[in-house]
């Protein structure tokens, strides 16, 4: 019988690239890692943000917190520090934001052709480590889901398909309300115990211990000492 991992993610969310970082460390190391499931699931910041929408991330951060441009700009810098005691690239400036709906959809498309996971690992790098943003630009977001292992006619017709996968994102959205995700990442052992934020690998490592040997605990949310996680309001330093 496998423990079943559910991650609620945004690409925009950078504490979601450290996140799944962290756990997949922590999962590494579990004895029964074989026996164990892992599905990245939905999750919008900002879902009322035009799909045209798009632009610096530096300015948007600083104008959501009300901070200064330089401000916003150390915050970057601060979790690319993070990013890099984990061996992950980060570039902490000439990033962009946008509508991550599109990427949500396709994510669903890359599980059932069981890719889900690299369509991921791609989407993170094509956002945090390289430098064309992938945001606003449909061809772009195509050569990422190539690059991934999908077929790339499939993938123009999930995107010119604005329904295609949709309601499997809204689906999504509003299991993690109902499980009471407010940020990403919120990560869900056996639908019983949940973990939110990016938490230190050791505590990845607990929950997929309690997961495994306690099979009929409720949902219990680990907040942990205030872990980084993205919310509606954008993503704190």
């Amino acid at each position: 019988m496998t423990t079943r991992v559910e991650i609620f993610t945004d690409i925009n969310c950078p504490f979601c690239y450290l996140g799944k970082a962290r756990f997949e460390a922590a999962l590494a190391e579990f004895e029964h890692r074989d026996e164990v499931e892992v599905v990245h699931r939905s999750f919008e910041l900002d879902p009322a943000l035009p799909a045209d929408q798009t632009g610096p991330v530096i300015p948007r951060i600083a104008a959501k917190y009300g901070i200064g441009v330089d401000q916003a700009a150390a915050n970057e810098r601060a979790i690319a520090a993070q990013a890099a005691q984990l061996g992950l690239p980060y570039r902490s400036s000439g990033r962009d934001y946008g509508n991550s709906f599109d990427m949500h959809r396709l994510l669903h498309f890359a599980l059932e052709k069981g890719r889900q996971d690299a369509l991921l690992d791609a989407l993170y790098a094509g956002n945090f480590a390289e430098p064309e943003p992938v945001f606003g630009d449909r061809e772009r977001l195509v050569a990422i889901a190539v690059r991934a292992g999908l077929d790339e006619n499939q993938v123009r017709a999930v995107l010119a398909d604005p329904n295609a996968y949709a309601a499997d994102v809204r689906r999504d959205e509003r299991d993690a309300a109902q499980l009471g995700a407010t940020g990403v990442p919120y990560f869900v052992f056996d639908n019983k115990y949940a973990v939110s934020g990016a938490q230190p690998t050791e505590v990845f490592t607990q929950a997929l211990t309690t997961a495994w040997n306690d099979r009929t605990a409720p949902l219990i949310t680990v907040d942990g000492d205030n872990a980084p996680a993205c919310g509606p309001d954008g993503c704190p330093s």
